[in-house]
């Protein structure tokens, strides 16, 4: 009897987790095409990068509100809204780089190429050994912050030295989230599917940025 439990139970996680899998990845690849779209767009109209100001107060306002409506058919409305938004704060940041660099191009597609072979590498290992990486969890938290904050200084300072070391640190957290997020998902640590995508989409968002920043200082040609 209790082994016919625990093997039911242990049926019933498997079938959770697969349709989690599902329905995230399914709303990340429609968020991603979407968040492309908004970019082209902002390429197409030529359209002047919002600034550091507008863009942290419209994605933590966004986020802000996909967290909270999550748990209604809304969640879905305010996570296309973020992802958009994002797409258009990319749109200028690629349009600059095809425009400074005769090989711009090449950055782009090569960044690209970079992150959806991290991004696929890391989640097919994740859950083909179906390792628990949830210790992660605190150590990627607070790299991410300081990341963060020596960003802004980066910027604040125009401090090009400190920026590299920024975009490297954020590949490898980048990494780590996208280690840890996939584990999250399959050992039922994040049941919601929109928060899900939206912690994947951030990881792949700020890897493909930081892969392009990291090859416009050491492959752009002028």
């Amino acid at each position: 009897m209790n082994v016919n439990t625990a093997v039911t139970r242990s049926d019933t996680q498997v079938l959770t987790s697969n349709k989690m899998l599902k329905n995230t990845y399914m709303l990340l690849a429609m968020t991603l095409l979407f968040s492309a779209m908004t970019a082209g767009a902002a390429m197409y109209l030529n359209m002047p990068h919002p600034g550091m100001i507008v863009t942290m107060v419209g994605y933590f306002g966004l986020l802000f509100l996909t967290t909270k409506l999550s748990n209604s058919a809304w969640g879905l409305v305010s996570v296309f809204a973020l992802t958009g938004f994002m797409g258009l704060t990319l749109g200028p940041i690629i349009s600059m780089y095809v425009q400074s660099f005769s090989n711009g191009h090449q950055l782009v597609m090569t960044a690209l190429g970079g992150t959806g072979v991290i991004f696929l590498g890391l989640s097919a290992y994740a859950l083909t050994t179906r390792k628990d990486f949830s210790f992660l969890g605190g150590f990627l938290m607070v790299g991410v912050l300081v990341a963060f904050l020596a960003g802004i200084g980066a910027i604040v300072f125009s401090l090009p030295g400190l920026s590299i070391a920024v975009s490297a640190m954020f590949i490898l957290l980048m990494s780590g989230m996208i280690l840890f997020q996939t584990s999250e998902i399959i050992h039922g640590g994040e049941t919601n599917y929109i928060l899900a995508t939206v912690s994947l989409y951030i990881s792949i968002y700020n890897l493909f940025l930081s892969l392009l920043q990291i090859l416009g200082i050491f492959g752009g040609d002028d």
